[in-house]
């Protein structure tokens, strides 16, 4: 229970990600290089000057994929007003400010009396990166990666497994020597090598490294597949139904595949697992996802030299999110395998 709460947790975060977000731009990739690598709980005065032709979206675009920042965001230690202008200390470190006047009427519209709408706290939760966005709202759109990555994965990897496995399993001979040498030889293969091939192949980005991801995992559910198939096309039903007549295909689809999916969904839980650590892995070698799109691995490569620091909390806390989404999913797959073992 505690795996699906967590695993429904991020779900609901990685939908939800910009409504939630205190950084609702696109990819959570508003910079402000004055604050980097600061601490969580940090606070910052800022001073919002509206945008100039900011590009309109509608709300459904904006829940899922963001909306352009408002205001130009300049952060201040102090400000007085003096007629027509106002008169800020813009921060640039702990020890140096530069005095900046600004009209007034130019950034309200011409309501002098509602500057103070415009002079603004942020805190950032869990601090920032070494380019000054929020860590926080990284974590939180940077989610949809490590789901997405795991369910396009897992569905490509169920696909030839199942389609591989049911054949080598139910046909046997030629087919099924053929179905296990490629098993045998894709396994031999290290996982890391045979992704960073596919990667190089196919190319950086965002879909590639879901397909790369995919294609290294349908080997465990092929074999997995294939063993079960081989059990169960000796048993009483399936041989009633070859002698009605049913086609193979029917047979295979109708018949024995939904008695052998438990063990599937426990195989495709641990897949999940390793292809949200695989994606991580490549993002942090630089082959995976490409910045600004946050993920979890790349803001652990952004942020890495900090861990000697006294900020290392900029590196821990995506490693950490990782952990807790991976053993949900293990977690979820441990309760599965015992929910469909019967000889319990």
């Amino acid at each position: 229970m505690l795996g699906i709460f967590i695993i429904c947790l991020a779900i609901l975060v990685s939908i939800f990600g910009y409504v939630i977000a205190p950084d609702p731009t696109p990819d959570a990739d508003l910079q402000t290089v004055e604050i980097q690598s600061k601490p969580p709980g940090y606070l910052q005065q800022f001073l919002k000057i509206p945008a100039v032709n900011t590009i309109q979206t509608t709300w459904l675009s904006s829940i899922f994929f963001g909306r352009p920042a408002s205001y130009t965001f300049i952060p201040i230690k102090s400000y007085t007003l003096n007629g027509q202008n106002i008169l800020i200390q813009k921060y640039v470190d702990e020890d140096t400010a530069v005095a900046l006047s600004l009209n007034i009427n130019t950034i309200t519209g011409n309501k002098p009396a509602t500057i103070h709408q415009y002079i603004i706290i942020k805190k950032y939760w869990l601090g920032t990166d070494a380019f000054g966005r929020d860590i926080l709202s990284r974590i939180i759109i940077g989610t949809r990666v490590s789901l997405a990555v795991g369910f396009i994965a897992v569905i490509i990897s169920l696909t030839i497994g199942i389609l591989l496995g049911a054949l080598a399993g139910f046909y046997r001979g030629k087919i099924d020597a053929a179905v296990m040498w490629l098993v045998n030889v894709t396994w031999s293969i290290p996982t890391l090598l045979l992704v960073f091939a596919i990667t190089l192949t196919l190319g950086k980005g965002f879909l590639q490294i879901f397909i790369a991801v995919g294609l290294t995992l349908w080997v465990s559910v092929a074999r997995i597949v294939r063993g079960q198939v081989m059990a169960v096309k000796e048993l009483e039903y399936v041989q009633a139904a070859r002698a009605l007549g049913f086609k193979d295909s029917r047979i295979i689809v109708r018949h024995i595949l939904p008695n052998i999916i438990g063990p599937v969904l426990v195989i495709a839980a641990g897949n999940f697992a390793t292809a949200i650590i695989i994606e991580a892995g490549l993002s942090f070698l630089g082959i995976g996802v490409q910045p600004p799109q946050p993920s979890w691995g790349l803001m652990i490569k952004e942020n890495y030299n900090l861990i000697i620091t006294h900020n290392a909390v900029q590196a821990i806390i995506p490693g950490f999110a990782i952990m807790l989404l991976v053993l949900a999913f293990n977690l979820l797959g441990t309760a599965l395998r015992d929910a469909v073992d019967v000889k319990e």
